[in-house]
């Protein structure tokens, strides 16, 4: 069992989440193949003490298959509104299309070498699986990326007591993701 996830458990109790019981290890495998995701190491390893659910949580048991959908593809679609909309085009996908749907094709081509994420609470996000542990939690909000942890009980203790994030900290890599939290929408990433 992961350390950081005991922590960010007792933490989540902490701060009174509602926790229903853990996933079994034939429910996480059911989950996994079910929306062809794969839970990171440590994001598996807190489901496995207790699922949180309510406001603002993906309940992995219950919830209806339109919610979980638009959360797994919120990521993606949030960068194709911004494709779309905002003028978001990195220098690294080449030249840009003048027709918006063949601009849209191209990024999505480029987005699915992208590092795949998994929903955890609102618009928080962690690495799918496999990834290297600690998996950092990213806030991701269309082409807006910032790190909101480096593991799973920083980002419990900064969610919901305010603590923040280390200033100088080294952050780990979730690809072309990393690189928009560091604030390179327009380079090349």
């Amino acid at each position: 069992m992961s350390g950081v996830a005991e922590r960010a458990f007792a933490a989540l109790v902490e701060a009174g989440a509602r926790l229903e019981p853990g996933l079994t290890e034939a429910e996480r495998v059911d989950v996994e193949a079910r929306w062809g995701i794969r839970f990171c190491d440590d994001h598996a390893a807190l489901l496995a003490l207790g699922v949180p659910v309510g406001d603002g949580w993906l309940d992995w048991r219950d919830d209806p298959e339109i919610i979980v959908r638009a959360r797994l593809d919120l990521p993606v679609d949030g960068l194709l509104f911004d494709v779309g909309h905002n003028g978001f085009w990195p220098a690294s996908w080449g030249e840009r299309p003048a027709a918006a749907a063949a601009a849209e094709a191209a990024a999505r081509e480029q987005l699915a070498r992208w590092p795949r994420l998994v929903p955890l609470y609102g618009h928080r996000y962690v690495p799918a699986g496999p990834c290297p542990a600690p998996a950092p939690v990213l806030s991701v909000v269309q082409s807006d990326v910032i790190f909101y942890g480096l593991d799973l009980h920083d980002w419990v203790r900064r969610e919901f007591f305010g603590v923040p994030l280390p200033p100088a900290s080294r952050r780990p890599e979730v690809g072309e993701w990393s690189r928009l939290a560091g604030g390179c929408e327009d380079c090349d990433l």
